[in-house]
Order: structure tokens, then sequence, then C-alpha cells
């Protein structure tokens, strides 16, 4: 049996090239640290009606995973924060993806924001909420596979 080293090449590398797009997308789970480095909860980024969005998906600490989004307005209020939408309406603009709103379930703060990947590390993505001229960016890393999620 003869076997086509182009084609097996070909193969492989198709493999490979596949494995690292889906690398350096910001769809997927990511863990959202406090400013000590703790781990707080795991946001799983997905598509939603050609926009992407967000939602909690593991709030770390057991005892907190009831919390309600009780200074949240609207639809969102009293909702449970584990499986809470925190990110919506965003969409692809060049590397970054824009137009989209992040709410802070804690505060109940609606932000207008901004999302994309380091360009350096696609493990680690760049989340900037603003109000006004004013903004924060936090980096969150990709979730490893451990958590029970």
């Amino acid at each position: 049996m003869k076997i086509n080293v182009n084609l097996l090449l070909v193969s492989f590398c198709t493999i490979f090239a596949c494995f690292g797009m889906q690398s350096q997308s910001i769809f997927g789970k990511w863990q959202v640290t406090n400013d000590a480095g703790k781990v707080n909860s795991i946001i799983e980024i997905y598509e939603n009606g050609g926009e992407v969005a967000g939602k909690v998906v593991r709030i770390m600490k057991e005892e907190d995973r009831d919390q309600t989004c009780d200074k949240c307005s609207g639809e969102l209020k009293d909702k449970p924060i584990e499986g809470l939408e925190v990110i919506s309406g965003f969409e692809k603009d060049g590397e970054e993806y824009t137009g989209g709103t992040l709410i802070d379930p804690k505060s109940g703060k609606e932000y207008k924001g901004r999302i994309w990947l380091d360009e350096n590390d696609p493990n680690k993505l760049n989340v900037r909420g603003y109000i006004a001229f004013f903004y924060k960016t936090k980096i969150w890393e990709r979730a490893k596979n451990h958590f029970d999620i």
C-alpha cells in the first residue's frame, strides 16, 4: 500500500490549522478573576442571533451560587446570577467586538464595551467597559478544562 505523503501532510496541516483557529476565537469559557487574582466565575461567550453574547455559567464559591441580580433593573432584576446573560449585542469590528453591553451583576450597572483577544496571547481576553470617557479593562483567561461546568 502506497501512502501519498503530500496528501498526508496536507491533512495534518489542515487539522492543526483548525485547532489553531479555534484557540484564537473569543468564543468559549473564560475565567473572571478578582483583584487578588482568584477566579470568581466562569463566563461562556457564544453567538446569539448573529451577535456575541455571554453568560455566567459558574460561580466558583458554592455558597454564592444562589445569588440574584437584586441591583439589576428591568427584566434582569432578581434573576439568578448563575445563568445570567452579562454580555450582549457585540458585533465583530476588525479584530475587536464592539457595540454591545456589559452588565456587572454585583452593582447592576450596564456599560458599553469592547472585547478583543490579546495580540500576544490568544488565551487572554481584554474586556473593557465604558462610562462616558472613563473605562476599565479586565483581562480574562481562557478557562481550564478542569472546571466542572
